[in-house]
């Protein structure tokens, strides 16, 4: 069983994998491949130089394996609720999680199949989100939704920032204390 399972493995989503796993928490992270930051050129990603999507994505990634995140690179396909916890089922198997981030950028699909509650997106191109509380909580319990699907902005920087704050929202709920991670130089 995991603490917190992300579907969605873009900026929003490898953010909020990195926090977890970093904080000691069981992560897994599901990739569906559909991440419109594939198909990106980004030069407004705060302390990054010009960067192509796809190499955005991984590195991001990456980052989050490097502190044990299990990506799965599949696609979710159904949630079901079990007792206190939640089963997610891709094509290739299920996967038991207390906690869920929706991280599924322009995509609502899956969230409404769960029976989320979504209302008219605020983005161009964005045509639905998931209702959320101030700290990315849905209407259902241990389950919440970050980035673009959750309201914001499709720009890199701002989903990446969200990923991290649902994820230090949700490590605070798993700890039962408002968790901060702030590593310091090495001397």
């Amino acid at each position: 069983m995991y603490d917190v399972a992300i579907i969605g493995a873009g900026p929003a989503g490898a953010s909020a994998a990195l926090f977890a796993a970093k904080s000691g928490v069981k992560t897994v992270m599901f990739d569906s491949g559909k991440s419109i930051t594939a198909k990106a050129w980004v030069e407004n990603h705060y302390g990054v130089k010009e960067i192509e999507g796809p190499s955005l994505l991984q590195t991001g990634q990456e980052q989050a394996i490097k502190f044990g995140t299990e990506l799965v690179k599949d696609e979710v396909q159904r949630i079901q609720e079990n007792g206190a916890m939640y089963t997610i089922e891709t094509n290739e198997g299920s996967y038991d999680a207390e906690h869920i981030i929706f991280a599924t950028g322009m995509s609502v699909k899956l969230a409404e199949a769960f029976g989320l509650e979504t209302r008219d997106g605020l983005e161009p191109r964005v045509a639905k989100i998931i209702e959320v509380d101030k700290k990315g909580h849905t209407s259902y319990p241990k389950v919440w939704a970050a980035g673009t699907v959750a309201g914001l902005s499709v720009h890199t920087i701002i989903t990446a920032g969200d990923g991290a704050r649902v994820a230090v929202n949700v490590i605070s709920a798993l700890k039962g204390k408002r968790y901060v991670d702030h590593d310091v130089l090495k001397s």
